[in-house]
């Protein structure tokens, strides 16, 4: 980066990291259930509440912005993300305590690789985040223009190309992808079998957002509500009384 767009990029960088007032948590996940279900190489979704979350969120027509691998280590040093200002680094599970979250667990993921997918993210650390998408970004954010859905994905995915660069989502999309593990690769069939058999095709991790750990058909939607023996006879709801007190419907004729 030289002297010119290094301290445009710091401006930019911190005007795209404001808060933003509008953001409403609708169903956060207390931080120690959150904790208990958690296991190395599970991808936590964060509905992020800054500008450049709100772009990523309609750039990806989404609820989900940002992407984190989940290690375990404690004393905040529980995820390896990729962050817009240092890089991939370390993270506590504490910094998105107040956000609306998402488990992605890959289904059948054998602890060899598990270990591997948690390794790749290691060894990535200190790299620095790919500011080209983060210009890219900001042409998109204020005002959000009419962009048809089928280009939004391809906008994130322009980036520099290089290799010591990385972003949240393509960087744990490459960690995956280096056990060959699926996410949502291209499926066409294989030219040299009659029978027209499906084969995988390795997607570009360039092209991955959040939102594809979501709906990936290979990853478990863990609920740690759920998994934590929720029981809604427990629940302790708040009694109307009175004449604000909801009628009963009336039996069908």
């Amino acid at each position: 980066m030289n002297r010119v767009t290094k301290p445009i990029s710091h401006a930019l960088i911190r005007y795209l990291q404001k808060q933003r007032a509008s953001y409403a948590p609708m169903a956060v996940t207390p931080l120690p259930l959150l904790r208990r279900c958690l296991r190395p190489a599970d991808i936590l979704l964060v509905e992020g509440d800054t500008r450049i979350s709100s772009a990523i969120k309609y750039l990806t027509t989404s609820t989900w912005s940002h992407s984190a691998l989940y290690v375990g280590e404690g004393d905040g040093r529980e995820l390896i993300e990729a962050d817009v200002r240092e890089g991939v680094r370390w993270a506590g599970l504490d910094a998105y305590a107040h956000l609306n979250t998402r488990v992605c667990r890959a289904v059948g993921l054998s602890d060899e690789d598990r270990a591997k997918v948690v390794a790749y993210m290691r060894a990535s650390l200190g790299r620095t985040y790919d500011l080209k998408n983060v210009f890219d970004l900001m042409r998109y954010l204020l005002p959000q223009p009419p962009v048809p859905r089928r280009w939004r994905r391809q906008m994130l995915a322009f980036g520099s190309g290089d290799p010591t660069r990385a972003i949240c989502s393509t960087l744990i999309a490459e960690a995956y992808q280096s056990v060959r593990y699926p996410i949502l690769p291209n499926i066409r069939p294989d030219p040299d079998d009659p029978r027209g058999r499906e084969m995988l095709h390795v997607r570009d991790h360039a092209l991955f957002v959040p939102r594809d750990f979501d709906i990936s058909p290979y990853f478990a939607i863990i609920k740690p509500t759920i998994e934590g023996n929720f029981d809604y006879r427990t629940l302790s709801w708040y009694e109307v009384t009175g004449s604000d007190a909801p009628s009963p419907p009336s039996p069908q004729a």
